[in-house]
Parts: structure tokens; C-alpha cells; sequence
């Protein structure tokens, strides 16, 4: 709102700075700062709301150190994550932008899905909340608008490099790189990028084409069914690393992070052109959706590091699952979520496992029996005497090996 306030300003009374608004640079440390602000000030609010209310978060006795002192600590804490993402986004973003809209859709989808998980268990006093089938349901429901958006809207584009003459459906500019010129075209793409690959990229139509060249109509299938794998498998991912103080809020900074940085070089041509990776155009301005993101995660910390004063609850970790998954899709680097948020995969990974190992043992030798003392992984460290505290530490360190490696893999080819 602000950017078409400021632009218009400065267009009609030329006044000094309303031009800064036109910097995404600009735009984006605001929204990060403001982000911050309504985090860390009015969250203390909610809190004290949320508290009130005694909207506290049930706690099972498992057996951990330190577990039921928990009891009654306030939860739906994501209200506050969803506050410091939305505003600072309708304020300093583009909202004529598609991938904003996207963002904002996503955002307040999961975040929905999440409160009446919350709703459910806190004054319905149903332990298990929503029904699985329903959250699945959701998350494929999500997964399902941004595919097809992905896939069809006009506005969402890549710049290729093209033969010439080609089919002037688009507008064509000349390059030029060292003594040669080559020709680009922004047109609509299957493609993405692939980590580790000679060019960088790979295109989902190619996928049922190494089967049948006429199969090349049904790429939308292929991109759907990956788009629903990895929305579901991230927020679901997200909602199990949220177990212990500050575990999943830090760890989703870390990837928020990365992710602005991802994002600002794919959506600048000069990054993208000397990286030799996509160049996504528009989608540059989802930096300032990355910044209120990094912000609400950050100010939360404020309240969510041990010991927590509020969690954030499925309102929070489902919202924060189904950002990152759908981010990294706009800007086609999906495909680099396995390392990127590998710390929610070994999460989903342990509690796989686990479930798969015991019905397989109980079936077989009549009893059931387990890889980890607990699962998710986190619990296991826990079972094993860590405090949670350094559990939440260490993970984080990897979290930022796993983002400095994902930033790397653009140039390791």
C-alpha cells in the first residue's frame, strides 16, 4: 500500500525520498523492522490476551525432563507470526504482484488450517484437533492453487535464451556475452532449477517424455503431484520440528534467510546472469515477503526461546511449512528443499521411520520395537539427557551449514 502512496507522492509533488519506496532493498528492511516491532511489542499483548483466556497448550506426560512444568504455557502463539508477516507485507509489497498474492493466499490458508487444528484442541478439549484427513485435504487443497497458477497465470514467466529468428509472442532482447549476442524471451516454463546439473535446470515435461513424446501435454500432472508433495512434506515437516522452545521458530529464520537471498538473486538480472542460473522476472519483490517472514520468526523468538512464555502451535507451524514450501517453488528452486530444510526432513524422516520399524517388528517377532528412544529426532536427544536448549543450538548450527551448502550448490556444477 505504502509503495503505491509514495510512488504516487513522488510522481505528482516530486517530494525528497518518497523515491526510495521504488528499492526493494529499501522496502524490505523496513518490512523487516516493522515486522520485528509488532512481534516482540505486541506480542507481549497477545500473550497476555492468549493467557486470559487460558488458551493453554495440553501437554501429554512423555517422560521428558522438564516437560510438564509446560503445562498451561499459552499456545496459538502463531497468531503473532501471522500478524508480523501479513501487515508488513500489505504495507510495503506490490499486491498487483502475483507471486505477493500467491504468498498472502498461502499464508493465511495454512495459518487458517492451523488455528482450528488449535481451536479444536484447546476449546473443544480434543487432544487430537483437526483430523489428519482434513489437514491433508488443506495442504493438497493449497498445493493444488499454486500449481495451477504456477502453470497457466501470464504474469509467472522465465527468461530463456532463444534461437532467432523465433516466434515473436513475446518480447525479445539481445545479449551479449563477451564477443557473442544471443537472443532471450520471457515465456511460460516447466522448468526449475536442479541442483549439481551442468545448465542448472531441469523440465518436468521431460519427465514423461523419457517415456513417450506425446505424454509431453501432461506436464502439468508431473508439476502438480510435485507441488503437493512438497507443500505437504514441508508443513507437516515444520509441525513436527515444533516440539521443543525455539526448535522451529530459529530453525525457519535460518531458511527464511536463504530464501530472501535466493529470491534476490533470481529476481535481479545481473545475479542471475553472472550465476548462470534462472532469471524469474517480478519475482524479486517476494524479498520483502521474506523479510517480514524473517522478522516474525525472529521477534517470536523473543518469547519462544526457552523457556517459552507462548508456543506457537499448529497455527504457526503449518503456516510456516506451507511459506517455505510454496516460496521455494516460485522461485523454482524446490528441488532444493531436501538440503535446504533438512533439518524438518530428518524430523519427518525419524518419525517414519520409527512407525515403520515397529509395525514391521511387532508384525514379525510379536513385539514392537524402536530405532530411536522417541520420535521426532528432537525427543530422542532429549531421551538421552540433552538439555533442549543445546538440542535447539546444535540444530540450528546445522541448519546454517544446510543454507550456506543450498547457496553453494548455484555455482557446484
Amino acid at each position: 500500500m505504502l509503495y503505491y502512496l509514495f510512488t504516487w507522492l513522488d510522481q505528482r509533488y516530486n517530494i525528497p525520498g518518497a523515491g526510495v519506496f521504488q528499492y526493494i532493498s529499501f522496502r524490505t528492511g523496513m518490512a523487516v523492522i516493522l515486522s520485528l516491532f509488532l512481534t516482540t511489542v505486541y506480542g507481549s499483548r497477545l500473550i497476555r490476551i492468549l493467557s486470559a483466556k487460558q488458551v493453554g497448550e495440553p501437554v501429554r506426560n512423555l517422560g521428558l525432563e522438564g516437560q510438564m512444568q509446560k503445562q498451561g504455557t499459552p499456545t496459538m502463539g502463531g497468531l503473532i507470526i501471522l500478524l508480523g508477516i501479513l501487515l508488513p507485507t500489505l504495507l510495503f509489497a506490490r499486491l498487483d504482484n502475483i507471486y505477493i498474492m500467491l504468498m498472502l493466499v498461502t499464508t493465511v490458508w495454512m495459518g487458517t488450517i492451523g488455528f482450528v487444528d488449535d481451536y479444536i484442541k484447546v476449546f473443544k478439549k480434543d487432544k487430537e484437533g483437526l483430523a489428519g484427513r482434513f489437514k491433508i485435504m488443506g495442504q493438497v487443497g493449497l498445493a493444488l492453487i499454486i500449481g495451477w497458477t504456477m502453470y497457466f497465470h501470464p504474469d509467472i514467466v522465465v527468461r530463456e535464451q532463444v534461437p532467432f529468428p523465433t516466434v515473436l509472442d513475446a518480447h525479445v532482447e539481445v545479449r551479449k556475452k563477451g564477443n557473442e549476442l544471443y537472443y532471450t524471451q520471457d515465456v511460460k516454463s516447466t522448468q526449475t532449477n536442479f541442483p549439481f546439473y551442468k545448465d542448472n535446470e531441469f523440465d518436468y515435461a521431460k519427465v514423461l517424455t523419457f517415456f513417450n513424446e506425446d505424454l509431453k501435454n501432461y506436464s502439468l500432472l508431473v508439476f502438480l503431484l510435485v507441488v503437493i508433495i512438497i507443500v505437504t512434506a514441508v508443513s507437516n515437516g515444520a509441525n513436527l520440528t515444533d516440539g521443543i522452545d525455539g526448535l522451529a521458530t530459529g530453525t525457519s529464520a535460518i531458511v527464511g534467510i536463504t530464501l530472501a537471498i535466493l529470491a534476490y538473486v533470481s529476481g535481479n538480472t545481473i545475479f542471475a546472469e553472472y550465476l548462470n542460473i534462472m532469471y524469474i522476472p517480478n519475482s524479486g519483490e517476494l524479498v520483502i515477503f521474506a523479510g517480514a517472514f524473517v522478522g516474525a520468526c525472529v521477534g517470536f523468538l523473543w518469547y519462544n526461546s526457552y523457556p517459552a512464555q507462548v508456543f506457537m502451535g499448529d497455527t504457526g507451524s503449518l503456516a510456516i511449512g506451507g511459506i517455505i514450501a510454496a516460496f521455494a517453488i516460485m522461485i523454482r528452486k524446490e528441488l532444493l528443499i531436501p538440503a535446504l530444510c533438512g533439518v524438518f526432513l530428518v524430523e519427518n524422516l525419524s518419525v517414519m521411520i520409527q512407525v515403520t520399524y515397529f509395525k514391521y517388528t511387532k508384525r514379525r517377532f510379536g513385539e514392537g520395537r524402536r530405532v530411536f528412544l522417541m520420535s521426532p529426532l528432537h525427543h530422542h536427544y532429549q531421551k538421552k539427557g540433552y538439555h533442549e536448549s543445546k538440542i535447539v543450538t546444535r540444530f540450528w548450527i546445522v541448519g546454517i551449514i544446510l543454507a550456506i551448502l543450498t547457496i553453494v550448490t548455484l555455482k557446484l556444477r
